[in-house]
């Protein structure tokens, strides 16, 4: 199993059509609207048509309420029909939606301008659920991290330029209209070229019956989000970070004129930071989760976004500032903390979304990968919508700009931990993954051979009392860990190891009834496809080297033969964690930040061969002398 890098995948023709007709279809998106909003807002002035803060509100609407409308309905759609043909279909509806508003453009026809911002958004609702779901088709479990960032960078980087060029093209004077018109016809033709290069991709439910009411597709898809509490929450933490990201988005033009001094291109400054930010983090993902979904990024990610708007509130200065060019205010070292503050929200937000979109594909129901994206996408918009009335809300009671950013940072803290205290999962992955990119630095080999899918065992040398936390850590797999009552329970690794479903074991001499029930939990487990995770030493080492194996294994293997994976631990011996002279965690010294250890994966042992000594032997030999 390779671990290339995510880029790797722009030229292979699984992802780079796909890849190229969903960024064209965002960019196409934003030149048309921000053409639109800039006509409006400029160039609209009969008083009979309407005043253009109204028109700009009524855009807005427009743009959303086909993901009230018809997701329920696409996410059908998606589930039903292959995948690669009907993004063509959508792809070609493009192309009549932009000759429509070029023809709403060239004659001044408001009505036919707006109608084209309606069938915009429906376009985007029809793509949504295709965008998500054709992602697990064609990528493996181990590529989705860096295939959502890919895809994440895209977005954020097509919004950005969409709207630069579409500002810049109708801005054009008289030649404004013409090139808008010509560009968005032209970026929906390329779409539509490179949705045929898009491979096959199967209808997970041809013979689905599709539901054309909305509202009771929509109720019925919302309910079986439910169903899936790890997936339900996941989509709620997603449309939050929609919900954050609307809310500053959304005053980043009124913040740069009012508390910045500056015009449109202090706006475009910020929009352009904040983008490149998620972008950033977004890639930085994959590097980070070690080519697997790494949900302990979301935390991360969570306590950044807190942090760093938090911090933006301070770093505001006074409304009413002098007015900055942009390039005299981005080289002055006063603003720098402020663009600091907007760079890392938006890298942090990437660690916070990649994760979940990638854990929502991971985790969801194949034949229901489309409605639940769809789902998703009515919540996201729920959420947007929720984020403007907030900020009227606000505005009315007297709150400024700097005041909702300050709101925002407090509510998503509180959100945070309501998520993470209904699904521990998290904030376990999270503890787990700081402890490898703190306090260790991991060399990782052989991990490809344990299997992707199926039971087997994994067996260990046992060295520190956070072993367990090492190969989870490294694995792309859960693992069921079985471990001695004692390890378990201690003080905060007791529920890292309970919210990991961690089997407690004791002697037969100490308690015979809970060994009896860790040996069928543990047949359980691989009953149902599961990895279980094994020292066979029953102990932690206090010399360094490894104590005989126990016979637990063959009696293991006997009564549900499977694959036995060897695996070695090496340079933990003397860490913090050890027994090494004396009791462990009784020396701070020791807590060394990246110290180099390593874990070593053999080759599988089938369950005729598996014997204590035979084991033993291969994790020791894969050891080596590095204890």
């Amino acid at each position: 199993m390779s671990e290339s890098s995510q880029f790797a995948l722009l030229r292979e023709r699984r992802f780079l059509p796909f890849f190229c007709a969903q960024f064209l279809g965002a960019f196409n998106d934003n030149v048309y609207k921000n053409a639109l909003v800039t006509l409006l807002a400029f160039q609209v002035t009969s008083a009979a048509v309407a005043d253009s803060g109204t028109l700009i509100v009524l855009s807005g609407a427009l743009f959303i309420l086909p993901f009230f409308l018809f997701s329920a309905t696409a996410g059908q759609l998606a589930d039903k029909y292959e995948k690669s043909r009907f993004i063509q279909y959508v792809k070609l509806l493009e192309i009549l939606i932009m000759i429509i508003g070029s023809v709403g453009f060239v004659t001044h026809h408001l009505a036919l301008l707006l109608v084209a911002l309606f069938l915009m958004g429906l376009h985007s609702t029809l793509f949504g659920p295709l965008k998500y779901a054709i992602l697990p088709q064609h990528l493996a479990k181990h590529e989705l991290v860096g295939g959502n960032a890919l895809v994440d960078t895209g977005t954020f980087i097509a919004i950005l330029v969409g709207t630069i060029i579409g500002i810049v093209l109708i801005s054009s004077g008289n030649a404004g209209i013409a090139l808008v018109c010509a560009g968005t016809i032209g970026i929906a033709v390329l779409g539509w070229l490179a949705s045929r290069a898009i491979p096959h991709s199967p209808a997970p439910v041809p013979d689905l019956h599709i539901n054309w009411n909305p509202f009771t597709e929509t109720m019925r898809n919302l309910a079986f989000l439910k169903t899936n509490r790890t997936v339900f929450l996941s989509v709620l933490g997603i449309s939050w970070f929609w919900f954050f990201g609307a809310t500053f988005l959304s005053q980043f033009p009124l913040y740069a004129r009012d508390y910045l001094g500056g015009d449109e291109k202090l706006y475009m400054l910020l929009l352009g930071i904040f983008s490149i930010g998620i972008g950033a983090g977004s890639l930085l993902c994959e590097k980070l989760s070690g080519h697997k979904i790494e949900i302990g990024l979301v935390p991360f990610g969570s306590i950044g976004l807190t942090v760093f708007a938090f911090d933006l509130y301070f770093a505001t200065p006074a409304a009413g500032a002098t007015a900055h060019g942009v390039v005299a205010f981005a080289t002055d070292p006063a603003h720098w903390r402020l663009l600091a503050d907007l760079l890392l929200i938006g890298i942090f937000g990437g660690f916070y979304i990649v994760p979940l979109y990638a854990l929502i594909q991971s985790r969801s129901e194949p034949t229901h990968q489309s409605r639940i994206i769809a789902g998703n996408n009515i919540l996201n918009a729920l959420f947007m919508v929720a984020s403007a009335l907030l900020s009227i809300a606000m505005f009315k009671a007297g709150f400024t700009i700097p005041d909702l950013f300050l709101a925002t940072a407090l509510l998503n803290a509180l959100v945070a931990v309501y998520i993470y205290t209904l699904v521990p999962e998290f904030l376990m992955r999270f503890l787990v993954w700081l402890l490898i990119h703190s306090i260790y630095r991991l060399d990782k080999s052989g991990l490809e051979k344990i299997p992707e899918h199926g039971p087997a065992v994994l067996v260990c040398n046992h060295v520190s009392f956070v072993d367990a936390l090492i190969i989870a850590a490294a694995c792309r797999r859960p693992i069921r860990f079985v471990m001695d009552h004692n390890i378990f329970r201690v003080p905060l690794l007791n529920f890292i190891f309970r919210t990991s479903k961690t089997i407690p074991i004791a002697s037969a001499r100490e308690n015979p009834k809970l060994l009896e029930q860790a040996y069928d939990d543990i047949a359980a487990a691989l009953s149902n496809g599961d990895l279980v995770g094994i020292f066979p030493e029953g102990r932690i080492t206090d010399t360094g080297e490894l104590y005989p194996f126990r016979a637990g294994i063959s009696r293991i293997v006997a009564r549900t033969p499977v694959p036995v994976m060897p695996m070695a631990l090496r340079g933990l011996w003397g860490s913090f964690f050890s027994r090494k002279d004396g009791r462990a965690m009784s020396r701070p010294l020791r807590l060394a930040p990246f110290k180099n250890i390593g874990l070593t994966v053999g080759d599988p042992v089938t369950p005729a061969q598996v014997t204590p000594d035979y084991l033993q032997s291969i994790v020791l030999a894969m050891r080596g002398d590095r204890r």
